[in-house]
């Protein structure tokens, strides 16, 4: 437990618990359809790797990077899962918390809140997420016993087969392609990062630096949770969801966190739109009903969802991940259509050839920048 002054700020088993415990019901499987479901998620994985591979050469032929494991887990093993590589990542900014709280006027009410408290409303706003997310390669986390990662670091792909099953179900398509379609861009993300292998550290360090620039008081962060935990349970007055419209992650104090941040939403939506980008590239000759699919999943996006999951995408900044779908998705197209896939490898050189947030929205001044240098 990260503590400060002998009190937990965080109490990860209790939010464990209670997301585990507030989560939403999955859909409703016999015990032999659930084992179906694992077993198919887990072949479409695997097959997909040769998908992916194939589209991408982002892996030369005869190269095979350090393996990953694919996980098919419930709604319980995600939360697990995140819980882990919240609090690996998180570590920088708690100490720095921890180090404020002695000096700050909040630091006794932060005590008197305790770990308890936040635990269970960071649990409450895993019990929301855990019931969205389709699949995740998750980067970070450290390896237990229960949810084995690479080794040295290497990350895990997480399936979650509830949530898989419930969207196919909503939108009324081919399970059995919706899976695998489900797990090609998974497994993108998971080619990403087995074969470009500067990027996890680099990603990694920029997070790290912006958590360590993090200026923010104990008491203001418990507040942000606070109001996304009353959300969920319905407890803030009606109309207030909007006060201020800042996301948790738009706490940025200084101009080198803005800078990090800017530098961190160019690096996501490369990776999300490639992705997309990827899943309908290889789409149409390995899954029958792919535009299909991709028709009513683009309109489940658009329509969004209650007002209360609008509050809360708002809150937590899942409206902008929405964007990084679509605009890095443009970016990736428009970069390949002018300069071909291996062109477009060239993204993954290092870290000064990714794009910036600037040329996220104008690919052409990438490709200036990247290609005329490199050809010079």
């Amino acid at each position: 437990m990260t503590s400060i002054g002998g009190v937990e700020m965080v109490d990860w088993n209790l939010a464990v618990a209670t997301a585990t415990r507030f989560v939403r019901p999955g859909p409703d499987v016999s015990r032999d359809e659930a084992r179906a479901v694992v077993a198919e998620l887990r072949r479409h994985a695997k097959s997909s790797e040769e998908h992916v591979r194939a589209f991408t050469r982002m892996i030369p032929e005869g190269h095979e990077p350090q393996d990953t494991p694919v996980l098919v887990v419930d709604r319980a093993g995600w939360v697990k899962a995140n819980v882990a590589g919240f609090r690996e990542l998180l570590k920088p900014l708690l100490d720095k918390m921890q180090e404020r709280r002695s000096g700050s006027p909040g630091g006794a009410l932060v005590g008197a809140v305790g770990g308890k408290v936040t635990g269970v409303e960071l649990g409450m706003l895993l019990s929301f997420l855990a019931s969205r997310v389709l699949g995740q390669y998750e980067t970070f986390a450290p390896a237990t016993r229960e949810l084995p990662a690479g080794q040295d670091g290497g990350g895990r792909l997480l399936l979650v087969a509830p949530n898989i099953v419930h969207v196919e179900r909503e939108l009324e398509v081919e399970p059995h392609d919706f899976r695998l379609w489900v797990c090609l861009h998974e497994e993108t993300h998971r080619t990403q990062f087995t074969g470009v292998p500067w990027l996890r550290d680099h990603l990694e360090g920029e997070i790290q630096s912006f958590l360590g620039e993090t200026e923010v008081d104990p008491m203001t962060v418990l507040e942000r949770f606070r109001e996304a935990a009353q959300s969920l349970s319905g407890a803030r007055p009606e109309g207030e969801e909007d006060e201020g419209g800042r996301s948790i992650v738009e706490l940025v104090q200084t101009p080198a966190q803005r800078e990090i941040l800017s530098r961190l939403t160019a690096v996501m939506s490369l990776l999300e739109g490639h992705a997309d980008f990827v899943m309908d590239g290889v789409g149409p000759d390995v899954v029958p009903s792919v535009a299909e699919i991709r028709e009513k999943f683009q309109q489940r996006r658009a329509r969004g969802a209650s007002r209360l999951d609008q509050a809360l995408r708002k809150l937590l900044g899942l409206d902008a991940k929405l964007r990084q779908y679509r605009d890095g998705e443009r970016f990736v197209r428009s970069v390949v259509d002018e300069v071909g896939m291996d062109g477009f490898n060239r993204v993954w050189t290092s870290p000064n050839t990714l794009p910036t947030k600037a040329e996220i929205a104008k690919p052409a001044d990438w490709v200036a920048r990247v290609h005329r240098k490199t050809e010079s």
